[in-house]
């Protein structure tokens, strides 16, 4: 059995029902997070609509919030679901601003390490931080079947 995540016609994946029920369950954390809707629909009859509009301010909140966290912790649990998002967002032709992503962020970094404090670690540079995520995305896709 599988589920499918559509934009209108279209689908922009076809996860197994343990996969997609994880993912809903995520997806529900980060609304909280964010206090933002994703626009990711209930599932009904094995089919969940995506709201494009909905779903390109939930990824690029998403994106933002993962850019301006140092925790190493907060990073781990959250950078499968961002990676999955991400896939999405690509299938789906979610417009990203990737410079803007990139550059240091203007707000105060959120949740950081006590040790990054300390000059111990600190988050990846724009660059590196954005070519990572595009690359964990890009091999999540590749697992992602429609």
């Amino acid at each position: 059995m599988s589920q499918y995540f559509d934009i209108g016609a279209e689908t922009l994946w076809n996860p197994s029902n343990g996969a997609s029920r994880m993912f809903q369950r995520q997806v529900a954390v980060f609304e909280a997070e964010l206090e933002l809707s994703s626009g990711i629909g209930p599932m009904e009859n094995d089919e969940c609509q995506i709201d494009p509009a909905f779903f390109e301010i939930f990824v690029n909140a998403l994106l933002a919030r993962h850019r301006r966290t140092g925790h190493a912790i907060l990073l781990a649990l959250s950078e499968g679901f961002t990676a999955t998002v991400l896939v999405l967002a690509e299938r789906a032709d979610i417009r990203l601003d990737w410079a803007q992503l990139e550059a240091a962020p203007e707000a105060t970094r959120e949740d950081v390490n006590v040790s990054a404090l300390a000059g111990m670690s600190a988050p990846a540079e724009g660059g590196a931080w954005s070519e990572g995520l595009r690359e964990k995305a890009r091999e999540m896709g590749r697992r992602m079947p429609r």
